[in-house]
């Protein structure tokens, strides 16, 4: 989290969701250093045939109830054609197209929540928790503005708002944006999946500083972290935290993977 205001207002309540400022430790843990890209989400709607995950799977070992719920099974497409055309979720702004062409290195985006939980787990990972993707984004214990530090961000250091911006753009090409441990795209890129359920008082709640701190109660949303392509300042930053419905899609959504060694 973050106590500072920074961004556009000197409004403590702009921020409530990121407060108050705390320590969190994880267990170890591997994070991917790309997002996702469309090449990589073709081996999966490949072999893609509606049958969804087993229960359990994508689980963060040391976390109860971070494993794929059956409750969850009708939100995944019926069939590979299904898959497919929810990929088609922007017409014109979406990465995926129905056979390999030159996106394959772009990040992919249209995926929601569920799909990008199943991914994970078929690649043989998860999806990050927030406190997991936070701590890669801050540079962990130097608790870093953004990603690469506190200089403010620029075309050449994050796929952003601020020039030359487009989601048509292979993954790791910000390279002096990367983060502390090497993750290109942390901020910018696309909008990436958290396993947490969303809750704008969470790093209030007493749990948020627990040993692998995670929000694995059920919910109507859920995080997602980054800023995206079109983002500015304040939405690039490591503490900035949003969420919304494990249903939605659009251009802006993609999704990294975390894994446990």
């Amino acid at each position: 989290g973050s106590d500072a205001f920074a961004f556009g207002t000197d409004d403590p309540e702009w921020y409530a969701m990121e407060q108050p400022e705390h320590a969190v430790t994880v267990d170890s843990y591997y994070l991917d250093k790309y997002e996702v890209t469309v090449g990589r989400f073709r081996a999966f709607v490949e072999q893609y045939d509606g049958t969804p995950p087993p229960v359990g799977a994508g689980a963060h070992p040391s976390i109860a109830g971070t494993g794929w719920d059956s409750a969850w099974d009708d939100a995944m497409p019926a069939t590979q054609a299904e898959l497919m055309d929810h990929l088609h979720c922007s017409p014109g702004s979406e990465t995926w197209t129905d056979t390999a062409d030159t996106n394959e290195t772009y990040a992919i985006n249209c995926v929601n929540w569920y799909e990008a939980q199943a991914f994970c787990a078929w690649d043989g990972g998860r999806l990050p928790t927030e406190a997991e993707w936070e701590y890669a984004a801050a540079g962990g214990n130097e608790n870093r503005l953004y990603p690469w530090g506190s200089a403010a961000p620029d075309a050449s250091l994050a796929n952003c708002y601020y020039g030359g911006n487009t989601l048509l753009l292979a993954v790791g090409s910000r390279p002096l944006g990367a983060g502390r441990w090497g993750q290109q795209d942390l901020a910018g890129g696309m909008w990436e999946r958290a396993f947490d359920s969303y809750d704008e008082s969470w790093y209030s709640n007493a749990s948020a500083t627990e040993q692998n701190a995670c929000n694995a109660a059920a919910a109507s949303s859920r995080v997602y972290r980054g800023g995206a392509w079109s983002g500015n300042d304040g939405f690039l930053r490591a503490a900035y935290r949003n969420g919304g419905s494990p249903d939605g899609r659009n251009m802006w959504f993609g999704l990294r993977c975390a894994r446990t060694p």
